[in-house]
């Protein structure tokens, strides 16, 4: 594939072969993700600042959702992984994502990146944007979209709760008795809180 010229900046792409491209993209795509945010963040603008064409990052990456989740190094794919858990159906979806996301946690320990991003998110707004931002469109919307009922995308902002606040009191704070829980016990109890936020009606009168 030859070099292309992007329109009027005159800088050459490089070739797909070319040793540290794609290492180049995603160096490229962490400074513009935590700078402008997961939406403001263009693949154009990320294809420049690592002297490729646009066309290039998305050969490598094939969406921005997939070029986040490289760059920031998530353990899974949400444009994958959602689909995959919505597929039986919003029933019993609380649970699937519980027994999922735990698995995750507990197979990474503090390896996993996502602590690393909730403890950023807490004191940097700018952190604080880009996962918001990108959890909604990747996450979030998905979710909401399933749910046939009331307030959907509250429902699914109330799902995030729980799953963040899972992170901090068993992850990051370390509270002993929920660190050493049965992870089945903690899928039953907190997949019916999540299914209650999917399902139940959310005015108490």
């Amino acid at each position: 594939m030859a070099s292309t010229d992007s329109p009027g900046n005159g800088r050459r792409g490089r070739r797909p072969g070319d040793s540290g491209t794609r290492e180049a993209i995603l160096d490229a795509a962490r400074i513009r993700f935590s700078g402008e945010g997961f939406r403001g963040a263009t693949v154009r603008a990320i294809a420049g600042d690592a002297g490729v064409d646009p066309a290039l990052v998305m050969h490598y990456f094939g969406t921005k959702q997939a070029l986040f989740v490289a760059a920031m190094e998530f353990p899974v794919d949400p444009g994958v992984l959602v689909p995959h858990l919505l597929g039986p159906g919003v029933h019993g979806l609380g649970e699937r994502l519980l027994r999922f996301l735990l698995g995750i946690i507990d197979e990474l320990g503090e390896t996993n990146p996502m602590l690393g991003l909730v403890r950023s998110a807490v004191t940097h707004p700018d952190a604080a944007r880009m996962m918001r931002e990108f959890l909604g469109e990747a996450i979030l919307d998905r979710i909401a979209a399933a749910i046939d009922a009331d307030r959907p995308r509250l429902r699914a902002d109330l799902c995030a709760s729980q799953i963040v606040g899972i992170l901090m009191a068993r992850q990051i704070l370390a509270l002993p008795e929920l660190a050493a829980a049965d992870r089945e016990l903690l899928v039953g109890i907190y997949g019916r809180t999540i299914q209650r936020y999917l399902t139940e009606p959310l005015d108490s009168s």
